[in-house]
């Protein structure tokens, strides 16, 4: 006798009639594009507009997905992590320009001396994956980690191209600010920025938060896959799978243990939409600042297009970074503004800024789709945004 799949639970949560199509939008995710779990949230003008959740945390339909559900988020950790980088170079403790090895010494190894901090923001830097083997367990070891990063040589001359440093953009930036405040970038962000501000978003997750956390269901097709990497060269293979994870690894307690702050981040839609929204609002959150209206717009600063050499084969087109967050650009993979900024993470997550909007937009879910970017559901949600201003 078949058994019969749970339907979803209802959408809950609230939505601004204006913003109507984006609920319509997200119910739509659930009935026509697999959605098992997920949320999404918008900032308009400051103000929380939209705040959805809706299915299930778990692939075995038992828990719903509730208003604190937290779920990893991969890549649009690095968003925050960015984040932390233009608070220090607000504070004029970060000069973008700088040598790194003026924070880091050890990173001056194999010709690095004089390779300034914003080609690691704009993943110029060459170093978008280790040439050594490195285990799972290595890559929850920040000292091993970091060190073999500073003494590597880079794949390319930096700053001539653009490829994309999955993981090792988090162990990059989060040393420089570990080197300039003396914190671990988990620690410098909550005492910063969520915690002031009452966000429930963190670089890992405390293991007794881990009953509240979504269990990720991993797609097949998606980058990782061993038909996949056979058609890849050297420095992808590098980026993407040293080491392999997948969705069981990031369900595991060592993974919300861990220190990655360029893909493990947890957190809701509600907070991304928050910290996002930083950058879409001059520097302002709730009533506090943040960042200045100078910092906020250098995050926008484009460090040429090209085509990346990671993510060339499955874009197949030229994108553009700022200084840590991806521009819109003629792809419009954040609205039609193209200088609106934002970052995907691995399966379909998003996080997305638009100033001249003064929007923002956050967006989780626990089934993986087999895109590294613009995942259907979240360009749906997108273009739901900008169908509602």
């Amino acid at each position: 006798m078949a058994h019969s799949v749970s339907p979803a639970p209802p959408v809950e949560g609230r939505c601004d009639a204006r913003f109507a199509p984006v609920r319509a939008a997200f119910e739509a995710n659930f009935a026509e594009r697999g959605e098992l779990g997920a949320a999404v949230a918008v900032r308009a003008h400051g103000k929380t507009v939209v705040d959805l959740w809706g299915g299930w945390a778990d692939p075995g339909r038992t828990r719903r997905w509730e208003r604190d559900t937290v779920v990893t988020v991969w890549s649009t950790t690095k968003g925050v992590t960015a984040l932390c980088a233009h608070l220090l170079a607000d504070r004029g403790l970060l000069d973008f320009d700088a040598p790194v090895a003026r924070y880091w010494p050890e990173f001056a190894a194999a010709g690095k001396e004089g390779l300034p901090v914003r080609f690691l923001l704009s993943h110029r830097a060459g170093l978008a994956g280790l040439r050594e083997p490195q285990s799972v367990a290595d890559l929850y070891d920040w000292e091993l980690t970091t060190a073999r990063l500073a003494a590597m040589e880079p794949w390319w001359e930096p700053g001539t191209r653009q490829g994309y440093h999955a993981l090792t953009f988090g162990f990059l930036v989060g040393e420089l600010v570990r080197r300039i405040t003396g914190r671990p970038v988990d620690e410098f962000l909550r005492r910063e920025v969520t915690g002031p501000l009452d966000l429930d978003f963190g670089i890992g997750l405390p293991e007794a938060e881990a009953g509240r956390a979504a269990r990720l269901v991993h797609a097949e097709g998606t980058a990782g896959s061993s038909a996949l990497l056979t058609e890849l060269p050297p420095v992808a293979v590098a980026a993407l799978a040293n080491p392999v994870v997948r969705a069981a690894e990031a369900n595991s307690a060592r993974w919300r243990a861990a220190r990655l702050p360029a893909a493990n981040g947890h957190g809701t839609a509600r907070a991304i939409a928050a910290l996002y929204g930083i950058f879409a609002a001059n520097g302002r959150c709730d009533g506090r600042r943040i960042l200045s209206p100078e910092a906020t717009e250098r995050v926008r600063e484009g460090q040429g297009a090209c085509r990346d050499l990671i993510l060339g084969a499955g874009f197949g087109h030229e994108t553009e970074l700022g200084l840590g967050l991806w521009l819109s650009g003629e792809n419009r993979s954040y609205g039609p503004n193209p200088r609106a900024v934002g970052h995907d993470g691995f399966g379909g997550s998003c996080g997305l800024a638009d100033p001249e909007a003064q929007v923002s937009l956050g967006y989780v879910m626990n089934r993986m789709g087999p895109h590294i970017a613009d995942d259907p559901r979240k360009t749906a949600l997108v273009e739901a945004l900008y169908a509602s201003l």
